[in-house]
């Protein structure tokens, strides 16, 4: 079992995003308000989109908001599936175009060229983040820990010193870059964005330690105990 993650369940995917727009936003009003600043990481894919539509319409002193990637594919921002070009066309517009944006991508010519750069960026950060935002695909990776990954144990390993690793894997596509798990650890709040009954039943069973769940590597996520996991679900 995994005592420490709650879920919230939800008829529509406009709710759900609105539910969640309201938390996160909540989290960088706290951070505004006690630090002077508020900082928050996010995923990309195709399940955050409506997020970050709803977050963008928050009221919130945007120009005091740092906005990071959990991980991103080693694309540049003017590619489809880059994660910056998501998180710039749906996020970062209106009043929320005044947010601070810390890309992981370098314009290096691999992750492993690029890695000191996008290292050195985000230990600039003041950590820890007001809140991470994390998905998860139909292979049980998040972030970029992918089943396979040629860095995998690494970044999952709640000791390396690493904050930042190069990941290749076989169903990964793009060379990726990504935050190591202490880094995403290192969260006043931690949110799981997923949709469809395939990932609610897969993390049903991350959730309870089955067998067939063993080769998750979100359950390294799931079953850590350092900070709440709250899955906000929609079909």
């Amino acid at each position: 079992m995994a005592p420490n993650l709650t879920s919230h369940h939800f008829t529509q995917a406009a709710a759900q995003a609105s539910a969640l727009a309201e938390r996160v936003a909540a989290q960088l009003r706290d951070g505004i308000a006690a630090r002077g600043r508020a900082l928050v990481a996010v995923s990309g894919g195709t399940t955050p989109a409506a997020f970050f539509a709803e977050l963008a319409r928050q009221v919130l002193d945007w120009a005091r908001v740092t906005v990071t990637l959990v991980d991103e594919r080693w694309v540049p921002d003017t590619d489809p599936r880059s994660n910056a070009k998501l998180v710039k066309e749906t996020l970062l517009q209106g009043p929320a175009a005044a947010a601070t944006f810390v890309p992981l991508y370098t314009g290096a010519a691999t992750p492993e060229a690029g890695l000191a750069d996008a290292a050195t960026r985000i230990a600039a950060l003041p950590l820890p983040f007001d809140a991470v935002l994390l998905g998860m695909g139909d292979d049980g990776h998040t972030a970029s820990f992918f089943p396979g990954g040629d860095h995998l144990a690494e970044a999952t390993d709640p000791h390396t010193l690493a904050q930042v690793l190069p990941m290749r894997a076989a169903h990964a596509g793009e060379p990726r870059i990504t935050l190591t798990l202490p880094v995403l650890l290192a969260t006043r709040a931690l949110y799981l964005l997923i949709r469809g009954a395939k990932k609610r039943d897969l993390i049903a069973d991350v959730r309870l330690g089955m067998d067939s769940a063993k080769d998750y590597p979100v359950r390294d996520v799931v079953h850590q105990t350092q900070v709440p996991v709250a899955v906000y679900w929609a079909p």
